[in-house]
């Protein structure tokens, strides 16, 4: 009886420990693979899965979906392919002519059900404050274009760089857009044409 219990014991702890990695890869469904540094930038910056905490640190909600169903592109206007960007919370607090790594100035959220889910981050300069495009983990930001109507003011002219940190973008891992993450039907929720692009 104590040799099966022993075996029964042992048999126990190799199915765990087969059963361990495959939790933790089922955990990491869907996050993209990541080169080291944005991988530290992820780890960084998963505190605002919750985003009350997101809003206790100088986050404020656009309230507003924003989603691209026909994408876009062409003379004078930002080459987005279809799909969504979500729910944007703006951080005024990190605007400015520099940007660091691990203060976006905006954070992307996925409505799921009664959920927002953290998808991306955005770095965002205003013309105003930068005249060329800022650069940020060797990429220069995009724009320059007008502002997202109608969650931000069309005069708002800037320049973004998406970046989605938490899930996989068969658009790619810095494109605007994202053909997968979907905006509820609501009225909050913007189907919008691509953003004019504008001289600088």
């Amino acid at each position: 009886m104590r040799y099966r219990s022993a075996t029964a014991r042992s048999l126990a702890f190799v199915l765990l420990a087969l059963l361990l990695p495959m939790g933790a890869a089922v955990a990491q469904a869907g996050r993209p693979a990541l080169p080291p540094n944005l991988t530290a930038v992820r780890a960084a910056l998963d505190k605002y899965r919750d985003p009350i905490v997101a809003v206790r640190d100088g986050y404020f909600s656009t309230v507003g979906c924003v989603d691209y169903p026909e994408g876009g592109g062409g003379m004078g206007l930002m080459a987005y392919k279809p799909g969504g960007m979500g729910v944007h919370f703006l951080n005024p607090a990190f605007i400015g002519p520099k940007l660091d790594s691990l203060k976006p100035q905006v954070l992307i959220y996925e409505p799921v059900g009664n959920q927002l889910r953290l998808v991306a981050a955005e770095w965002f300069v205003p013309t105003a404050v930068s005249k060329e495009p800022p650069t940020i983990f060797g990429k220069q930001l995009e724009g320059p274009m007008e502002g997202h109507a109608p969650v931000l003011p069309v005069d708002l002219h800037h320049w973004d760089l998406h970046v989605w940190l938490w899930k996989d973008n068969p658009n790619g891992l810095m494109h605007s857009t994202n053909s997968t993450v979907k905006c509820p039907d609501g009225p909050y929720t913007f189907h919008e044409k691509a953003t004019k692009m504008v001289k600088q």
